[in-house]
């Protein structure tokens, strides 16, 4: 009786437990990245005379926002991710989602600054995420790489737009662009 009831909790428990390895085993691999739509910030676009290097003129994470970027980053935890490199738009909504996730410093990516303003640099802005990667992930070793930006860069990239929080997984090629992918809500 006690082993049929252990094979049961333990028959119950594998489709998590490959999930959860799937995803660490797939960042860890040298050619999937992962990609992170920042947190929670009320409103669309940033106000009139916004600066980049003033918070104050941003748009910004809200408490709601704060608290999905903690969770985003339990989640990662959760599906067993412990060593990361972590990149960030400059806009401070990124950041504040890169350092909310508790994964570890973050660098500024210039690739992943938002467009939305400037339509026109979305082809040449994808350009540039596509060669960030590509020289990126042969030198990241076991370590999951994952990017905080905006969803003019992610449609940009894949191709569909994702909600706040919203992550996706992708499998790209050498030259960084992506061969398949897999959107991942925000927990």
């Amino acid at each position: 009786m006690f082993r049929r009831l252990f094979l049961i909790a333990l028959l119950g428990a594998l489709p998590l437990t490959c999930r959860a390895t799937s995803l660490a085993d797939k960042l860890q691999s040298a050619d999937h990245v992962l990609l992170i739509r920042h947190a929670y910030a009320p409103g669309v676009g940033d106000p009139p005379n916004f600066s980049v290097n003033d918070c104050s003129t941003q748009r910004n994470l809200d408490a709601e926002g704060k608290a999905q970027a903690v969770r985003v980053g339990q989640w990662l935890r959760q599906q067993g991710l412990r060593r990361v490199q972590l990149f960030s738009s400059i806009w401070c909504r990124c950041q504040d989602t890169a350092s909310g996730m508790g994964l570890g410093p973050h660098r500024i990516e210039p690739s992943l600054a938002s467009f939305f303003d400037q339509p026109d640099a979305a082809a040449a802005s994808n350009r540039a995420l596509q060669a960030f990667i590509a020289r990126t992930l042969p030198g990241k070793g076991a370590q999951a790489l994952i990017l905080v930006t905006h969803h003019v860069n992610i449609r940009e990239f894949v191709g569909e737009n994702i909600g706040v929080g919203d992550m996706i997984l992708a499998r790209v090629g050498k030259d960084g662009k992506p061969l398949s992918y897999e959107r991942i809500p925000s927990p």
